[in-house]
């Protein structure tokens, strides 16, 4: 897979199929792509491997163990994160898709990239406190396009079937809203996951977690570069979904022509 443009796919730290990404990674054309998988993504990154690429893809979600039905957190590298800022600060742009928004639960700069943070335990986002976000496997639902004269959604019908997971957690600073879910995010619709990680899966017994916004994709300035978040993305239905396709495709475009 060969083109002028470089893309530098980051992932690890949470499971995923790694044939059906893999195709994915192979349907983007006019890119030379570098695959990245944690815990050694983060040491080449710092040593330089994020240098002088058009474009990052943020499929990974680091700075996580599990165990005891606790998760233990850490944050990156010094030289890890100022690889990633260097690479806005120059006009280098990203995606980030769907669990990249719990990644780094120890850098807060991190979740401001984004415009938003899953947490895996209560605590702080956007200078609030926050309840343990949600989520929710296999929700039939239809994105709903937010602009369609912008170059990110270029192509895409005004609504289109998706099947996935989905999160209930905090979104800020969407600088332009690109899709949203016809879905009430609220408590009654995910399980926590807090209540997942200590055992209790599919549980939101207790939990009284705010409502949400539907917001599943938008970009955002970051640096002198742009960052565009695509929530969906579990797995090998994402994957393969072509509206789901061109929307990364698109958007890998839109944020190396920063």
């Amino acid at each position: 897979m060969t083109g002028s443009r470089r893309l530098l796919v980051l992932s690890g730290g949470h499971p995923y199929e790694a044939e059906p990404f893999a195709d994915l990674l192979a349907s983007f054309t006019g890119w030379t792509v570098t695959h990245l998988i944690h815990p050694e993504a983060e040491t080449a990154v710092a040593a330089g491997a994020a240098a002088g690429v058009d474009a990052i893809l943020f499929y990974d979600m680091p700075g996580y163990s599990f165990g005891d039905g606790k998760a233990a957190t850490r944050p990156p590298s010094w030289t890890y994160r100022r690889a990633i800022t260097d690479h806005f600060a120059r006009g280098g742009g990203a995606v980030a898709m769907h669990h990249a928004i719990a990644g780094w639960a120890e850098w807060p700069e991190w979740a401001e990239m984004i415009g938003g943070r899953f947490l895996y335990a209560p605590g702080e986002a956007n200078g609030e406190t926050h309840l343990d976000s949600g989520y929710r496997h296999d929700v039939r639902y239809d994105a709903v396009v937010l602009d369609p004269d912008h170059p990110v959604t270029a192509g895409l019908p005004p609504r289109f079937p998706l099947c996935d997971e989905l999160y209930l957690a905090p979104v800020w600073g969407a600088a332009k809203p690109l899709l949203r879910a016809d879905h009430a995010f609220v408590r009654d619709n995910f399980y926590s996951a807090s209540q997942a990680v200590a055992g209790r899966m599919f549980s939101n017994d207790g939990w009284n977690h705010r409502p949400e916004s539907d917001l599943i994709a938008w970009e955002k300035p970051v640096g002198t570069g742009r960052l565009v978040y695509l929530q969906p993305g579990d797995g090998p239905a994402a994957y393969a979904d072509p509206n789901l396709r061109r929307f990364l495709s698109n958007a890998l475009a839109h944020v190396a022509a920063a």
